[in-house]
């Protein structure tokens, strides 16, 4: 064996010094050249001046399975020919014929025949203006597309390019994402405008939807005389799209008596009783009704007969049923056990006209926190401060226990990054103040940052106690 190794050291340094390296000695046997087991064994990227093995010289003997040693820095500097990229990018990048094109030549085949070569890419066109936005809000990553990118997509985009198309995705996009940015909103409410004449009613309650949604009244002036004008045109020919922009604007605290007058007329609501929308549309209206009983003390015109009044919102929302185990309200819901007792508080009641409570207490004239069991929940509606059809800016009641709700206001009940409620959200608060309820926001900052328990009662028990409330030793 010794003698065997000198011997094959004693080769390979002649083949060194004649310029024939071992890749060479394998490229030329046509034993190996043919396939790729045995340039397994031995790596095209191969120093030239590692020594060979006792045994390699024989092609496929037991010494050729073995892995060649590592040479050393200096070796690697000293050897000619010598490179730093790995064996597929140098060769394939231009191999001297006289040295490696068999070898070459043989893995090439064999590559293509394992690995079919994979089609170019398409070549993607170049985006701009309009097409880039376009693009951007058709992307199911919303991350990747930031405010800003949006921004600048629509102000590289030419007139004819924002179609009502791009505006309509611009507008859910912002409204689905909860964005209350306000270039881009502004942008959607110029288009509006500008484009008044080619709109439908359908159309617009699309572009009109993230205003309302996102509690944001634009600058343009002429963005509430448009939207009359377009419901004075088209609210018989689309009932629900005429509903729906009255929603947005009701968000908005800002409900045009015209329109009010043809959607509370008996030729609307008996024109919607038979379509398949009829119970939305009866839902919505019944909002729209009560906004007008606490919002529009001036308002003379026809309302919703008591008969076609449904619940508003007689359940959580949505977002809340799909958001529970993010919710605070189990939590909240034990502190007032254990600080008041489970008879003193209810729990998602909902009370006329139709709104659920988070959490509500009845509270007598001294602050002392009632039984429900003993107090009727409910504050009368409408105000019996207010006569039918006028507004209650002042309300009162002559019940006397108060009621107090609690708000959860979570995280999603915000527009992202910032501290405006949603619209919804707005409106629900606004119309329970005006009803004559106590309000007592717990707002998501205060309820993250109290560690267990413990800490939550003590902030529950400041909190009530700033309103003047008080229970017996009994509640802690």
């Amino acid at each position: 064996m010794e003698g065997g190794g000198g011997a094959g050291g004693e080769e390979d340094q002649g083949r060194r010094r004649e310029g024939v390296s071992v890749t060479q000695l394998h490229a030329s046997s046509p034993a190996c050249c043919p396939g790729l087991c045995r340039s397994a064994v031995w790596p095209a990227a191969a120093p030239a001046d590692t020594a060979l093995l006792p045994g390699a010289q024989q092609v496929g003997g037991p010494a050729s399975r073995r892995r060649p040693p590592r040479r050393s820095r200096a070796g690697a500097a000293a050897a000619p020919g010598a490179g730093e990229e790995p064996w597929g990018a140098g060769a394939l990048a231009g191999p001297e014929p006289h040295q490696d094109a068999p070898l070459v030549c043989a893995l090439e085949r064999e590559r293509r025949f394992r690995l079919p070569l994979k089609p170019p890419p398409p070549l993607q066109p170049v985006l701009r203006g309009g097409q880039r936005l376009e693009a951007a809000l058709s992307c199911p990553h919303f991350l990747r597309h930031p405010q800003q990118h949006l921004i600048r997509s629509l102000a590289e985009a030419r007139p004819e390019e924002l179609t009502p198309h791009v505006m309509v995705r611009l507008a859910q996009h912002l409204a689905r994402h909860r964005l209350r940015e306000p270039q881009l909103l502004e942008a959607i409410a110029h288009f509006l405008v500008v484009q008044e004449a080619q709109l439908s009613s359908k159309v617009v309650q699309k572009l009109v939807l993230p205003f309302g949604r996102l509690n944001y009244f634009p600058l343009e002036q002429q963005f509430m005389p448009c939207l009359e004008r377009i419901l004075a045109r088209e609210a018989g020919a689309a009932p629900l799209a005429t509903v729906n922009i009255l929603m947005s604007l009701c968000q908005l605290r800002c409900l045009p008596s015209r329109a009010l007058q043809f959607v509370f007329s008996p030729g609307f609501i008996s024109h919607i009783s038979g379509t398949p929308h009829a119970p939305i549309v009866r839902r919505y209206l019944s909002l729209l009704d009560t906004a007008v009983e606490l919002e529009l003390p001036g308002y003379q015109g026809p309302r919703l007969p008591r008969r076609q009044k449904v619940p508003i919102f007689p359940q959580p929302l949505i977002t809340d049923r799909a958001r529970c185990k993010y919710s605070h309200k189990d939590i909240v819901a034990e502190g007032l056990r254990q600080l008041l007792g489970e008879e003193k508080y209810r729990q998602d009641l909902t009370v006329p006209p139709g709104y659920c409570t988070d959490f509500l207490l009845c509270v007598s004239s001294s602050g002392a926190v009632l039984p429900v069991r003993t107090q009727d929940p409910f504050l009368p509606y409408p105000p019996r401060s207010c006569p039918q059809g006028q507004a209650a800016s002042q309300p009162t009641t002559q019940d006397p226990a108060q009621r107090v709700v609690l708000m959860l206001q979570e995280r999603w009940h915000f527009c992202r990054d910032s501290r405006v409620l949603l619209g919804s959200r707005a409106l629900r608060e606004r119309h329970l103040g005006l009803l004559g309820y106590q309000l007592l926001p717990l707002p998501f900052e205060e309820l993250e940052s109290q560690r267990g328990l413990h800490q939550l009662k003590s902030y529950l028990r400041q909190k009530l106690q700033a309103l003047g409330l008080r229970w017996g030793p009994e509640g802690g």
